[in-house]
């Protein structure tokens, strides 16, 4: 494992249901099919996809939250599914997870105190009651919430104030590693850019590592350094996000770009667009999984399945037969990244910052 990789999977597979013929209760969901990929210490990595693609169950496979099938996972050099006992506690302390219902993950019959110093208690047993105290106010004030805050209830805050009290419990154990699945989706427009900020201040000031799995491509374009595309279990195109947005290799990478709203009006270049629903993961298309909608499609796409492999000039890998001989489509100038009406935007969190540290201010949050 490279020193500067922090998480890697090698050929992960994970697939539900059982195959045992006569005995069998339901057909094999390939959720997860033969995923390789490195996430770099320090940086904003995201996997994006249509809902359905198994980005989120890949997420629970790289947390050990679900066995794999078959595969590796390696975190700082560990093999993930062998880990056990103490060394398994000291996994949970260095990866931690955020998840898509800020309501749902909490305990509603626990204090946001209890909520957040629940970890202590587990991966710091040393800490005093009053020193534990003092840890979740320095986290609520890290998270832009107030210390007096730890003695309410998670209804009694808004979308985004519980989805902080979420990054507090997660940073509470000190961790190098948070996967955040669709961390923002759930939360207002007005606020999702806060949050967004949030995690970018944190990543920055405690050299933490993310992967974030979202769906909107605008947010991950101004958050994640490198950006993996997932269709139907299989990577099909991963490299740096500017690359992969401002050259689309992949026929369902420039089909998710030509989908962004843009003032610019619709899509007029229709090699760009695709019909149908994705197949279903219990049996998914032989050879590409995606010919069955791919405008491009030719007769080596519907047998042989195309490995991820470096595009020709370098840039970053793709999966697909003719990603070099693919006449690029005209797309429209879909979320530029430093757009007025991105930058106001994300500004929203910003003026509430002051030299990378949170001001103590919730209002922001109310709806």
């Amino acid at each position: 494992m490279k020193q500067d990789v922090i998480l890697e999977a090698i050929d992960v597979v994970k697939y539900f249901g059982t195959d045992a013929g006569w005995m069998s209760r339901g057909p094999v969901i390939q959720a997860v099919a033969g995923v390789s990929l490195e996430v770099r210490r320090g940086e904003t990595f995201a996997i994006v996809g249509e809902s359905g693609c198994g980005k989120s169950t890949l997420a629970r496979v790289l947390m050990r939250l679900l066995t794999p099938t078959s595969g590796d996972v390696l975190f700082d050099g560990r093999q993930v599914s062998a880990i056990q006992g103490a060394e398994l506690r000291t996994l949970r302390r260095d990866m931690q997870f955020i998840f898509q219902d800020p309501f749902s993950s909490l305990n509603p019959r626990m204090t946001v105190a209890r909520l957040v110093a629940e970890p202590l208690e587990i991966h710091a047993p040393e800490l005093s009651v009053q020193e534990r105290r003092d840890r979740v106010a320095q986290l609520l004030r890290q998270v832009g919430l107030r210390a007096e805050h730890a003695d309410r209830y998670p209804h009694e805050f808004s979308g985004g104030q519980r989805q902080r009290i979420g990054i507090a419990r997660a940073l509470a154990s000190g961790p190098k590693l948070i996967i955040g699945d669709e961390p923002v989706s759930a939360l207002d427009v007005s606020v999702q850019a806060q949050v967004i900020n949030l995690l970018g201040d944190l990543s920055r000031d405690l050299g933490l590592t993310l992967v974030i799995i979202a769906h909107d491509l605008g947010v991950i374009r101004h958050m994640s350094d490198r950006v993996a595309v997932m269709y139907l279990g299989r990577i099909v195109e991963i490299g740096a996000t500017e690359q992969v947005f401002t050259d689309p290799k992949h026929p369902y990478t420039q089909a998710l770009l030509a989908a962004i709203p843009s003032m610019d009006g619709p899509v007029t270049d229709h090699s760009a667009t695709v019909h149908g629903e994705m197949p279903s993961p219990s049996d998914p298309p032989p050879g590409c999984r995606f010919h069955t909608r791919c405008p491009h499609a030719q007769d080596l796409c519907k047998t042989k399945t195309p490995q991820l492999a470096a595009a020709q000039d370098g840039s970053h890998q793709v999966a697909c037969h003719f990603a070099e001989t693919l006449q690029r489509p005209h797309l429209p100038q879909t979320a530029p990244r430093k757009s007025k009406t991105a930058e106001a935007r994300f500004a929203l969190y910003r003026a509430a910052t002051e030299g990378g540290t949170v001001t103590h201010k919730t209002h922001q949050d109310d709806p």
